[in-house]
């Protein structure tokens, strides 16, 4: 019996002993395997900020959790990455209801240090985050350059939309109507106070002089909601 033969009936005995779980735990934690997990996680997760739907962070998400997976199977996963990998996620989520930036971004440090601990060799596994992160950042490009993706999970944090008169936005409700109205004064004008317009209330300043409560001005200028009143003298009343 030659050497191959030898090996071949030593290693066959061998394969039916191991268990489905621990030949797809080695697969998982195969040299190759890792940074190609990495990079399709980070992809999914990057690109789940840029278009709707739950396909892309789903996937991003499976990736990531295989990875973890695959080590909890060979025994190199500990308490610690557990319990960052919770935290990670669980700020993650949070950040979904409550965005700003600044969750996320503790979010996705608790779940690239979890990483680092899980894997075997951390030199390795730091080259295989810089290879999926690389990875991320030109997939998504090439996303948004070709497929027109549009970044839409930051509008809720960033206001994009232009509030300009063109758009229907004013920063200030402008009343030229009002100009050559009689009113009468609520509070004393000192310069600034209340006066009464028919039934409405009006915050308005006098042109330069102080005017007393209850008294006759006429609406002489409407500058935005700048409204400038004179007091009418008693001629103009009558």
């Amino acid at each position: 019996m030659d050497g191959v033969t030898l090996l071949a009936v030593y290693a066959a005995p061998a394969m039916e002993n191991k268990g489905f779980s621990e030949m797809l735990g080695q697969f998982l934690t195969n040299p190759f395997v890792i940074p190609i997990l990495l990079s399709i996680a980070a992809l999914g997760i990057l690109l789940s900020m840029f278009t709707p739907g739950p396909v892309p962070a789903f996937v991003g998400l499976f990736s990531l959790l295989l990875y973890f997976y695959g080590h909890m199977i060979e025994g190199a996963m500990g308490y610690g990455s557990v319990i960052l990998l919770v935290i990670g996620l669980g700020l993650l989520f949070v950040e979904i209801f409550i965005p700003g930036g600044v969750i996320g971004f503790f979010g996705i440090a608790a779940i690239v240090t979890s990483i680092l601990l899980t894997g075997e060799d951390m030199g390795f596994t730091a080259i295989s985050l810089l290879i999926a992160l690389i990875v991320a950042i030109g997939g998504t490009v090439i996303s948004l350059k070709f497929f027109g993706k549009r970044l839409h999970l930051f509008k809720r944090v960033i206001l994009t939309d232009a509030t300009d008169t063109e758009s229907g936005y004013v920063s200030t409700v402008n009343r030229p109507e009002l100009v050559g109205q009689m009113a009468e004064t609520v509070t004393a004008l000192r310069p600034s106070g209340t006066i009464k317009l028919l039934d409405e209330r009006i915050d308005a300043v006098s042109e330069g002089r102080f005017i007393g409560s209850g008294k006759r001005v006429k609406i002489i200028k409407v500058e935005g909601s700048r409204i400038v009143v004179r007091e009418l003298e008693q001629e103009e009343e009558e």
